[in-house]
């Protein structure tokens, strides 16, 4: 505990001659009388003196102070506070150096004091705590130099990660508390979250649990739900704590009345009424309430309305468990943008983030096309944080966007490694930069070396070429592909695409693309069939192609909802030795059908056309393994039943039926399961004149699979194993009941 200074002892009377000043070392005589209360020639005044005595202790320049009377002489004796020489920190391992001293009060050459020792240690547990080590212990040591100076010390025992014990719930009767620790955010300690910090106690995330909670009663329809409270106390041993949620559920309501009231002169409520969203005799579900607001605000902020204020006015009636609603739409102005204005882009251009924005200065504001905005500068991947705000312009009628960017690091240096069915072990190493000179444009080289498999490719992309939306570019590309398990031969393809591709619409997107490869059949077995036999050498292709996209996905990567459909489409001939028409059509459907179950069907088929002569096998098509499960890479399809040689075919179709769905682990392990069924057929070898011996094998026959699959994105990379069994084939089908794909970059 700090020193404090008793009431100065002087006896009163008589006149002060002199005050000598006695203990000083550092710090001047006339600093120490400067803040006296009394002078030379003033009176001996108890009270003034006291008042002096603790002046000169406030001002932490000294460990002790003492005043006496020697007969009219006030002596003052000091012991200075020592000055800190150097400050260290001993025991820390998950805080740094730099980190805690940020947070002291107390630095070097300044002078020591008890009171900013024990700040500086509350603050350092503070801290601590805010890293969830409750049972953190800090210890202050001082070891004494010369020249009254001190290094300071802070010993500390940073203990244990405070993790969460247990979370338990006090009034539930409604849903049980495995449901309840499913939608708050802070979970129970377990071995498997050590990547996740979400089982460590944090205060305010307890705050932001209520709220979850609060949410998730109002979706269900219980508008009387409320948290009485929320406790975490900590273990004896300070090594976890419990939490306790005590809440009250109260009534389920349902939707009574819905109304709809407008202020908009040119917008009648019976043009929003078919806007909204809930109904009378519905549960009440807040979450639909807010999706009833957006919707009507989207399609106000479609017709120009900006700042539309939608108070949804509740009237809740206890005797019938029933909530009236009606959508109070108050009138606003038509309102233009006026400026877009851009902050916080360091390095990327202005026009790199304006040209994402599908509002334009002189505009009618649009909520929905500001929203797309944000959305397009954010899929752009070169900002950590993008804020878009609409603040008043210079008159009524007009606002100003205002884009505030955080810039992230986009360049790449990724070293892959993986393994998959088809490939065997892998591994890949890219260079890459997706904002080249803040321009917006990618640029990529890159190596793969595989079991069957070697790469190397560099791309380049410029996604508004000549200031236009086009995406406009080139790969450059050398592959060498082992077929020997497949066909009996090696492929080695070295070649260049030049491309374009631009927006018809927001969904629907076209490329245009030019190829020209050379392709050579090498490494040919003795074994070999003999199609392949004579299929050996180097041919050119110059082939022009397109490909047709529409996207309504929610998710291109993993998709839970909505649809896709593509045609691509070649021709080769402008040149070269190759001479075909090639197409492929592609499709999916998802579905929802439950929380975490979504229901996904997908297919593609495809044909190829030689146009004056066969087509090659380098150009056919081979079906098996990713797209045909069960089956072997190859494992369909047109075959030399003397040689057992895969030869491709000119048609070929497949598709998969799967439901994908919960295992019932913890979320945040991401391991999801799926049972899928896949069917497909390859076949049309066009072959004239079979070589002699030939025993080709070629039908139309539909092949079936049924199999379960499982998904793990895991720290490392996503993982994929699948098991299927073929339930239609033919006799000479190669199957496969395993496959595996993974891989990861660092």
């Amino acid at each position: 505990m700090p020193i404090r200074p008793a009431a100065a002892q002087v006896p009163s009377g008589g006149i002060i001659s002199e005050i000598r000043i006695e203990g000083t070392q550092r710090v001047e005589p006339e600093t120490v009388r400067s803040y006296m209360q009394v002078q030379p020639g003033d009176p001996f005044d108890a009270d003034k003196i006291d008042k002096s005595l603790k002046s000169l202790f406030a001002t932490g320049l000294f460990a002790d102070v003492r005043l006496r009377r020697d007969g009219n002489a006030l002596i003052v004796s000091v012991v200075e506070n020592p000055v800190i020489n150097r400050i260290s920190f001993e025991g820390n391992h998950k805080l740094s150096d730099e980190t805690l001293n940020q947070e002291l009060q107390l630095k070097p050459r300044t002078v020591y004091t008890r009171t900013k020792v024990q700040s500086d240690v509350k603050r350092i547990l503070d801290l601590y705590r805010r890293n969830s080590r409750f049972a953190a212990q800090v210890e202050p040591k001082l070891i004494p130099l010369s020249q009254n100076r001190v290094d300071l010390v802070f010993e500390i025992d940073e203990g244990p990660t405070t993790g969460i014990r247990s979370i338990n719930f006090v009034g539930n009767h409604l849903f049980t508390a495995d449901r309840l620790r499913e939608v708050i955010r802070t979970k129970e300690s377990r071995w498997y979250r050590f990547f996740s910090s979400d089982d460590n106690y944090d205060p305010d995330r307890l705050t932001y649990d209520r709220e979850l909670l609060r949410k998730f009663y109002l979706s269900e329809g219980y508008a009387d739900f409320r948290v009485v409270s929320a406790v975490a106390e900590l273990t004896p041993q300070r090594d976890g704590f419990l939490i306790t949620f005590t809440i009250e559920e109260g009534e389920r309501y349902k939707f009574g009345k819905i109304d709809v009231i407008s202020a908009i002169k040119d917008v009648p409520a019976a043009q929003l009424k078919p806007l909204v969203t809930v109904h009378q005799g519905d549960w009440y579900n807040a979450d639909q309430v807010d999706k009833t607001i957006s919707a009507l605000t989207d399609a106000l902020g479609n017709r120009g309305y900006a700042f539309i204020e939608i108070d949804p006015r509740v009237k809740r009636d206890p005797q019938t468990h029933t909530i009236d609603v009606t959508f109070d739409v108050k009138e606003g102005p038509r309102v233009y943008v006026e400026r877009i204005d851009i902050t916080g882009n360091v390095r990327t251009l202005d026009k790199v983030i304006r040209r994402e924005f599908r509002l334009v200065e002189g505009d009618a504001f649009n909520t929905s096309r500001l929203q797309r905005s944000e959305q397009r500068i954010k899929n752009l991947g070169f900002f950590k944080k993008v804020d878009i705000t609409t603040n008043p312009g210079s008159a009524p009628d007009k606002t100003v966007i205002g884009v505030n960017v955080e810039e992230q690091s986009t360049g790449e240096f990724s070293v892959g490694v993986g393994f998959s069915t088809t490939d065997g072990v892998l591994g890949d190493i890219s260079i890459r930069e997706r904002n080249l000179l803040g321009t917006g444009q990618d640029l990529r080289i890159g190596t793969t070396i595989a079991q069957r498999t070697d790469q190397v490719d560099l791309s380049y992309t410029d996604p508004y070429w000549l200031e236009r939306n086009l995406a406009a570019g080139f790969d450059l590309f050398l592959i060498n592909q082992n077929n020997q398990q497949i066909a009996e031969f090696d492929q080695f393809t070295i070649g260049t695409t030049l491309r374009v591709g631009y927006q018809i619409t927001e969904p629907l997107r076209q490329t245009l693309k030019y190829t020209v490869r050379r392709d050579t059949i090498n490494n040919v077995a003795s074994t070999a069939s003999d199609f392949i036999k004579q299929e050996a050498g180097s041919r050119n292709t110059s082939a022009v192609g397109q490909v047709l996209l529409y996207d309504k996905r929610d998710n291109r990567l993993d998709p839970t909802a909505g649809y896709f459909a593509q045609l691509a489409t070649d021709i080769a001939g402008l040149g070269g030795d190759v001479r075909y028409g090639r197409a492929v059509l592609s499709g999916g459907y998802y579905y929802p059908v439950a929380p975490g179950y979504v229901l996904s069907f997908n297919t593609e088929g495809g044909f190829i056309h030689g146009l004056d002569s066969t087509v090659n096998i380098e150009d056919r098509f081979f079906v098996g393994g990713d797209n045909l499960r069960g089956f072997k890479v190859g494992g369909i399809g047109p075959r030399d039943l003397s040689s057992n040689d895969a030869l491709g075919g000119n048609i070929y179709y497949t598709g998969t039926l799967s439901l994908s769905y919960p295992l019932g682990l913890p979320e945040e392990l991401g391991i999801g399961g799926r049972i899928f069924s896949d069917f497909g057929s390859l076949f049309d070898v066009n072959e004239p004149n079979p070589p002699a011996g030939a025993e080709l094998e070629d039908t139309h026959f539909v092949r079936v699979s049924v199999g379960t699959g499982f998904s793990w994105k895991s720290p490392l990379g996503p993982i994929r194993l699948d098991f299927a069994v073929p339930v239609r084939r033919e006799p000479f089908d190669k199957s496969q009941f395993f496959r595996v794909n993974f891989g990861t970059r660092f």
